[in-house]
């Protein structure tokens, strides 16, 4: 009798433990993301501040011939100044901040060379293309050896440990599939156009040096990150994507987006797979010193779960939201220019997707130092719109004019800015020109020394010589000013060479 009663209460207790977990939220963590969130936004904060009584201090002074390169924005104030940065590329990785900071990128590898702008074949890319340097098991930095326009035949598939490095050079990649980062971790993409992308696959396509496989079909984002960790997207301009511009999902975590550029598109940026996918709870993202600017509709970004920081940011166009969520992300939005647009039934900043306002009012949105243009406005809510929260803030409002500042250079460097007059602010020795590019730049590259050519790590190769030259400027802009006027643009075989002059 005894032995019947306790095997009741054992079921009895078996049956309330299972009955408590299924009604519960896990508590799920990824094993990269950051323990503390807030300690990384401070430390974002503090740099910002840091770099911003930098140059104040010196252009006071005088005295410092960087003063006049220093602009307060901590990523570019890291490397930027150097005279020399073209023999110190690898300085960049130690630039990042948010929670990417430890993406590493090629650091410490060799330098390889891209010199063959065609993508032939995807299963057995050729030496020498962009293609086959990032499905190299290696860390390797690589850089490109002229101007380049890279039509994809197929989504490019990054390995671990690389960095795309796009300075003084001008490099397009369009076409299809365009940047897969999946499974992988510390990958830096810096200084590149990334436009026109559509949906490809149903095709085998090398992934490593071994191993090439059959893949489905992709969904025609610029840059889609899938179960990935310790990425770093930098100064890139974007747009014109079937799908989004950036999208991160199924896991992934400590990614940092900065210095960007995007423009005419929909859907612009998904974080999390979906309301149900838990594992993205442990999403952690910085969204930082960006311009999002025209032709914009909604998602900058779109959040499912996790801790987002948009920070320092210009939002000059949105039409329907500028941020929006779902599954209770924390947002965290700290001093960001919001430019609402004239329609009075798209002045809100913030958009809780498909929830009732009963549900979300515990989610944790915050709004410190923004600045509101033209009648935008952000609705808080959670912890975020308690005065307790916004007086323990150590964030101090920015004005409108360190905004400007902050994102003068978003984008790549010397690139177009639609809508503005400003050019960008020049670096010591930075030539944003090269040859004039073309789709014709391209060869079995089997001849070229392309792959640590020099150098080990410490040395790139000099520059290349001449600019983009009048009559190319001129062609980008009226390209441009045509791309505005149509909804989608269609790239098909020969003739698409839009932006490959």
């Amino acid at each position: 009798m005894l032995l019947l009663t306790t095997c009741i209460l054992l079921i009895c207790s078996l049956s309330t433990s299972l009955s408590f977990l299924a009604n519960a939220t896990p508590n799920l963590t990824l094993p990269h993301q950051h323990p503390d969130p807030e300690a990384v936004v401070q430390e974002v904060q503090r740099r910002v501040n840091a770099s911003l009584s930098q140059r104040q201090m010196l252009s006071l002074q005088a005295k410092d011939q960087n003063s006049a390169c220093l602009t307060g924005n901590p990523i570019d104030d890291c490397w930027r100044c150097d005279a020399d940065w073209q023999n110190n590329r690898q300085r960049l990785a130690d630039c990042a901040i948010g929670f990417g900071h430890n993406a590493l990128g090629g650091k410490g590898g060799q330098f390889y060379v891209v010199t063959d702008s065609s993508d032939s074949d995807p299963a057995n890319p050729v030496p020498g293309t962009l293609r086959h340097a990032v499905i190299q098991e290696e860390p390797l930095w690589i850089i490109f050896a002229a101007d380049m326009g890279i039509k994809l035949k197929h989504e490019l598939i990054f390995n671990s440990y690389k960095t795309i490095d796009g300075r003084g050079v001008n490099v397009h990649i369009v076409g299809n599939g365009c940047i897969t980062l999946q499974y992988v971790s510390n990958v830096i993409i810096h200084n590149v156009h990334i436009h026109h992308c559509k949906p490809s696959g149903n095709a085998k396509i090398r992934s490593s040096p071994t191993q090439a496989g059959w893949r489905g079909r992709s969904d025609g984002d610029g840059i889609s990150i899938f179960s990935a960790r310790q990425i770093w997207i930098d100064h890139c301009s974007l747009s014109y994507c079937t799908d989004g511009l950036i999208d991160a999902i199924m896991g992934s975590t400590g990614i940092t987006i900065s210095n960007s550029y995007f423009s005419h598109h929909d859907e612009v940026m998904l974080l999390g797979h979906n309301d149900r996918y838990a594992l993205d709870s442990g999403m952690q993202v910085t969204i930082a010193f960006n311009h999002f600017g025209e032709a914009l509709v909604q998602r900058m970004p779109r959040c499912r779960r996790g801790y987002i920081h948009v920070v320092n940011n210009d939002f000059t166009q949105w039409e329907m939201y500028a941020i929006g969520g779902s599954a209770n992300p924390t947002i965290n939005s700290q001093g960001n220019r919001y430019t609402a647009p004239g329609d009075p039934n798209a002045k809100e900043v913030t958009k809780r997707v498909e929830t009732d306002e009963r549900e979300w009012t515990d989610w944790n949105w915050r709004t410190e130092g923004d600045i509101m243009v033209n009648g935008a406005f952000f609705v808080p809510s959670g912890a975020g719109a308690s005065f307790q929260y916004a007086k323990a803030s150590s964030v101090e409002p920015k004005a409108a004019g360190l905004i400007d500042q902050l994102t003068m250079n978003a984008g790549v460097f010397g690139g177009p800015r639609e809508g503005s007059d400003t050019p960008s602010t020049s670096t010591p020795g930075f030539n944003t020109g090269g040859t004039t590019y073309s789709d014709n730049n391209r060869g079995s590259g089997g001849g070229g020394d392309f792959f640590g050519m020099i150098f080990g790590s410490a040395a790139a190769p000099p520059p290349p010589t001449g600019s983009f030259g009048e009559a190319m400027a001129a062609k980008l802009a009226i390209e441009e000013a045509a791309f505005r006027k149509i909804p989608s643009i269609t790239i098909e075989g020969d003739s698409q060479i839009i932006l490959m002059i």
